[in-house]
């Protein structure tokens, strides 16, 4: 998988957030932020951000978070296949530094991967064990 984040790794439309907002499969609340997430039944994850002036002031700051948290995606992509997931930010992440940022994310993408169910793991470990319980 490309570790780029072209348009097919976005959600471009609002039908395309507001299925996420909908039906979340997978949530991941952190400090000033709400991760959701949604199964996409696709090879890639795709990431769509809601950052508010209401949340963060001014727009170099939300500029500065679109940046930080796009590359953390990017960074973390391989973990996260299948999701649609959208983060939104809440009041005060805009005064968090790059670093901090950048590890609060590194949490979150890991709780959202480990969140999500599995199939393939279930087919390695050999998921007809139970049967034999």
């Amino acid at each position: 998988m490309s570790r780029g984040f072209g348009r097919e790794k976005r959600l471009l439309t609002p039908r395309q957030f507001k299925a996420v907002f909908d039906s979340p499969s997978g949530k991941a609340p952190g400090k000033n932020v709400l991760l959701l997430a949604r199964n996409n039944e696709l090879d890639h994850p795709r990431l769509g951000l809601v950052i508010g002036k209401k949340s963060v002031k001014l727009s170099v700051e939300r500029n500065r978070l679109k940046r930080q948290i796009r590359e953390s995606f990017r960074a973390n992509q391989e973990n996260l296949v299948g999701w649609d997931i959208v983060v939104v930010a809440r009041k005060g992440l805009g005064d968090l530094e790059n670093a901090e940022l950048a590890q609060q994310f590194g949490k979150l993408w890991k709780r959202l991967a480990r969140s999500k169910p599995n199939p393939q793991a279930n087919a390695e470990t050999g998921g007809s064990d139970s049967t034999h319980a």
